[in-house]
């Protein structure tokens, strides 16, 4: 059976989404999250959070709804562990800088000549 430019008719859906049960629309791969957590925040836990984000759009393309569901949750985890190291490293540096310049402040160097 044929339609009329030759090509064959396949039964199913009608706009050609393959014949099999579409779970609806991808979850979100939280890219974003992750590309601005790399950059800002922590980047050995943001290329995680990338890489899993990434994982999200191909496993739903190969018909792994459970597993593209897991990959974006992964992403997010691995964003927001990004974003909570990033936010205490900069906590940590500057009151590190606090606590160095009161230190100094507080030396007399006359008393070492």
């Amino acid at each position: 059976m044929t339609d009329n430019q030759g090509l064959p008719n396949y039964s199913g859906d009608p706009q050609g989404g393959g014949g099999f049960n579409n779970p609806g629309p991808p979850p979100n791969n939280n890219l974003v999250w992750a590309i601005l957590t790399t950059i800002l925040c922590c980047l050995p836990f943001g290329i995680v959070a990338i890489v899993k984000a990434n994982q999200v759009n191909t496993l739903w393309a190969q018909g792994q709804p459970a597993a593209a569901q897991e990959a974006a949750d992964a992403a997010k985890k691995w964003s927001i562990i990004a974003a909570i190291v990033g936010g205490v490293l900069i906590v940590l540096y500057v009151v590190l800088v606090v606590v160095l310049g009161v230190f100094a402040a507080s030396v007399d160097v006359n008393n070492y000549r």
